[in-house]
């Protein structure tokens, strides 16, 4: 396995390369409005860092949100487009569990709510509980977008809306952005069996209705 991981459902954008043992190479890069240029240069820095060729790529992962649309978009459309390029497969995976990953990673314990920026002064949220063993953590409620002040807060918080909204959510804790090491590693444990974090369809996760809407009959006007 070569696994090719990538998110930009967060500020930026995160890429990792994953032989199955371990991460080879990682980086993160632009800002939450540069997801489309620095995407694909990203790529191609992260495969050179880890000595790897495009053609060696058999998986590809891609956090689906929930996220901000434009930054969605740009990061799925890439990651199929490049399973596709390269006879790959993709695989999907929340963004926020892997933020929760890399938290267990770091040393979070028992339960605990990540939040990242939803826009419009909201968080998108998901409540987690370390298990240990071979399971690791598991989402226990959520994906959910709310007002932070709406946030029930009675476990610790991590992630970037703690920086937006520390008076709300108990202070700034990350990690903030999501890792592509962790989203890798998400992927190879359930590949392989392990964990409880499931993988998704590669397809935008979206909690809030569009503000499109198709247009309704036309009114009558009278004089």
């Amino acid at each position: 396995m070569l696994l090719l991981a990538l998110d930009t459902a967060t500020d930026g954008v995160a890429v990792a390369v994953h032989d199955g043992e371990r991460v080879l190479a990682s980086a993160r890069a632009g800002t939450a409005r540069s997801h489309n240029e620095v995407l694909v240069p990203t790529v191609a820095q992260v495969l050179r860092a880890a000595g790897r060729e495009r053609r060696d790529v058999t998986d590809v992962a891609v956090g689906v949100g929930p996220g901000p649309y434009t930054g969605l978009r740009v990061g799925i459309a890439t990651a199929r487009t490049l399973a596709l390029a390269w006879g790959a497969r993709v695989r999907g995976v929340c963004s926020l569990d892997a933020l929760a990953a890399a938290a267990v990673a770091e040393g979070t314990t028992g339960e605990f709510l990540v939040a990242t920026d939803a826009r419009r002064r909201e968080v998108h949220t998901a409540r987690y509980l370390v298990v240990g063993g071979a399971v690791g953590v598991r989402r226990t409620a959520g994906p959910d977008v709310l007002r932070p002040a709406d946030v029930v807060v009675d476990v610790p918080v991590v992630g970037a809306g703690t920086r937006l909204y520390p008076e709300l959510l108990g202070g700034e804790h990350g990690p903030f952005d999501v890792d592509g090491g962790a989203l890798a590693q998400v992927v190879v444990d359930a590949l392989a069996g392990r964990g409880a974090l499931e993988l998704l369809p590669p397809e935008p996760l979206y909690l809030r209705r569009p503000d499109a809407v198709a247009p309704g009959a036309r009114k009558r006007v009278t004089a």
